[in-house]
């Protein structure tokens, strides 16, 4: 799992960054939060790190922009060196799960770290019991028959299409990056050269697009694909 780490003062990103990658957690580093934003519209992470006081974008104009394109589904941590309730609250309103507050230490943000993880999985957990539904415009994902379903009619996945149709699904509106496709749906780091991502998003097309229907999964040349409404 890849956290983002946006933090303007290298010394405090530099500290976060080494503890993290130490504890065996991926991560990449923003030093501003315009930088972040633009990170975020290709690359998917598991949990986000934002330091509230940034250059260009401040981390609640961030967080708070980001609830509002990409959900609630990862989780956000904010670092403050304000502790009045009033900034605490204007965070949580933004869209943060937790907050903590500088000086910290390395310990403290690594349980805040685990503690939004166990409860996100456990929501992710309870919603499949349920019988868990993905739902993009009018096409729906079943995840426990992992078929698929448009205007009333049944498409039939392998694995492989699934699990590339589920992550386009959960990440909507969002470009993502052939890198991103590989190492989130195959799990594995091949060559980005080669064009099985390419072959895949072409077989889900074909099911999900039939002649007649709205495009959903374009193409941004360049960049990777989309999922999103015409």
């Amino acid at each position: 799992m890849k956290i983002l780490i946006v933090e303007d003062e290298q010394n405090i990103s530099s500290f976060i960054e080494r503890g993290l990658n130490i504890s065996g957690y991926d991560t990449e580093v923003c030093s501003d939060g315009l930088q972040a934003w633009e990170k975020l519209q290709t690359d998917v992470f598991g949990l986000i790190i934002v330091d509230i006081m940034m250059p260009f974008m401040s981390g609640l104009e961030l967080c708070k922009a980001y609830r509002q394109k990409f959900g609630y589904s990862t989780p956000v941590i904010l670092l403050t060196a304000l502790s009045t309730t009033d900034d605490i609250v204007k965070g949580l309103d933004a869209g943060a799960d937790d907050y903590i507050t500088k000086p910290f230490k390395l310990a403290e943000l690594e349980a805040r770290i685990k503690a939004l993880l166990r409860r996100s999985n456990v929501v992710v957990n309870k919603e499949k019991q349920k019988g868990e539904f993905l739902q993009f415009s009018d096409l729906t994902l079943d995840i426990n028959t992992k078929q698929a379903n448009r205007n009333g009619n049944t498409i039939h996945l392998t694995a492989k299409e699934y699990l590339l149709l589920k992550y386009f699904m959960q990440n909507p509106n969002r470009v993502l990056s052939r890198r991103t496709l590989l190492e989130n749906v195959w799990d594995m780091n091949f060559d980005t050269n080669t064009n099985v991502v390419d072959v895949y998003v072409n077989y889900i097309r074909n099911k999900i697009q039939p002649e007649g229907t709205d495009k959903l999964l374009h193409t941004v040349i360049g960049l990777g694909y989309i999922l999103k409404e015409e």
